[in-house]
């Protein structure tokens, strides 16, 4: 099941007075495919979208719309409702809706159902990605009008909203994470709320370590580099005038990092005969580059 249709099937078993079944209906017949005193339309591809529909509308209206299905192209069941004649002219009359012109009339919603009212928005045209993908809710409007309207709605309770036009469709939509958590929460769906935030820490937990492998990878590069530089100078003094001719301190460092590229300096200080500090190993490894240096220009050590 997809992030939407958890939303939906939470906000589905919220609906349970009569109140909040006249305004979700509400929303639903608004931003519904197909509004005019003679024919209505809904039309999801969700079939919790398309049940609650027809059972909110039987509870209002005491009467069942038609069910239908339909298999688009892609493969994907649509789900239709339908309401006809004076059945159509009755939701008009009641929720006193205008023929050529949708626009949301807050006096017929309760104060305490406008956030029930949006959830049947999200219902007829709304949906969300999946959290762990990406941060993105949108509403795909059938007017210009009412996708200002929703706008206006949404930043009455501090959610920031954008339109754009897409495929001849007005989307409202919405991207930042506290504004998706701040609109799910609203239109009743918490538990969904709860799961986007717990998305949210988890993304950025394995953010962050993801960031600490990569830095420590790079240390690691750093250290064996470092070493690779250090064996190429002893195995040219070596070479030179031989790890005997060095002092006793610069040939046990020396020997030491031969036989352990992948000791750290910290290391090769605690395995010394007289154990120093690591900044004491990198002094004798300076004096070895110097050493090193000079022999490859041609000089004595």
């Amino acid at each position: 099941m997809s992030f939407s249709n958890d939303v939906r099937h939470e906000i589905s078993t919220s609906v349970n007075d009569k109140d909040r079944r006249f305004a979700c209906l509400y929303g639903m017949l608004l931003f519904c495919r197909t509004l005019t005193s003679g024919h209505i339309c809904f039309q999801s591809e969700s079939r919790t979208s398309a049940e609650l529909f027809s059972g909110l509308f039987e509870a209002v209206f005491k009467y069942k719309p038609e069910s239908g299905e339909h298999t688009r192209k892609n493969g994907a069941v649509l789900h239709t409702c339908d309401v006809y004649g004076e059945k159509a002219a009755a939701v008009f009359q009641k929720y006193r809706l205008a023929e050529n012109k949708r626009e949301i009339d807050s006096e017929i919603i309760a104060t305490n159902s406008l956030g029930v009212f949006t959830a049947g928005i999200f219902l007829a045209c709304g949906s969300v990605n999946d959290p762990s993908k990406e941060y993105h809710l949108e509403f795909a409007c059938p007017e210009e009008g009412l996708a200002i309207q929703l706008m206006t709605l949404l930043s009455d309770i501090g959610v920031t909203a954008k339109t754009v036009l897409r495929r001849g469709q007005h989307i409202v939509y919405i991207k930042g994470s506290e504004s998706i958590e701040d609109t799910l929460t609203f239109i009743g769906a918490s538990q969904c709320t709860l799961e986007l935030m717990n998305m949210k820490i988890y993304k950025d937990i394995r953010n962050k370590a993801n960031r600490i492998a990569n830095c420590d990878a790079a240390n690691i590069d750093k250290v064996v580099k470092a070493a690779m530089k250090q064996i190429e100078d002893i195995k040219l003094i070596d070479r030179a005038v031989g790890l005997d001719t060095l002092s006793e301190e610069l040939r046990e460092v020396a020997q030491l990092r031969l036989d352990n590229i992948d000791m750290s300096l910290q290391e090769i200080g605690e395995s010394l005969s007289e154990p120093i500090s690591r900044s004491g190993v990198n002094h004798r490894f300076k004096k070895l580059a110097k050493m090193a240096d000079e022999l490859r220009n041609g000089g004595a050590v």
